[in-house]
């Protein structure tokens, strides 16, 4: 049973930085390709950005991109999301995510989900 607890979020000013981290366990960490969604009051779950298990192929929501950075650490069992020049949109809850599996940006495709961490971003 993977299990995923995300930590990082807060409150930031426009223009400021978070790096979100999401902990893995339950099984071997390097095979799960990892992503990361957000969900904005009222609306639908979306994706942010996703990255393989070796950590060499990545892909971006065009909204993020440029301004987001995901990682990860097969060592540590740990996914990152470096966010900086954070705009009041941005605002959400971030779901980490896992799947065993090819890249997708489909959330319907991710079987495994952490309980989300709040970013807020004041204007």
């Amino acid at each position: 049973q993977v299990q995923l607890v995300e930590s990082g979020g807060g409150l930031v000013q426009t223009g400021g930085s978070l790096r979100l981290s999401c902990a893995f366990s339950g099984r071997t960490f390097s095979t799960y390709t990892m992503g990361w969604f957000r969900q904005a009051p009222g609306k639908e779950r979306e994706f942010v950005a996703v990255i393989s298990g070796s950590g060499i192929t990545t892909s971006y929501a065009d909204s993020v991109k440029g301004r987001f950075t995901i990682s990860r650490d097969n060592a540590s069992n740990t996914v990152y999301l470096q966010m900086n020049s954070l705009k009041p949109e941005d605002t959400a809850i971030y779901y980490c995510a896992a799947r065993v599996g090819a890249i997708t940006t489909l959330k319907s495709r991710f079987g495994s989900w952490g309980q989300g961490t709040q970013v807020t971003v004041s204007s």
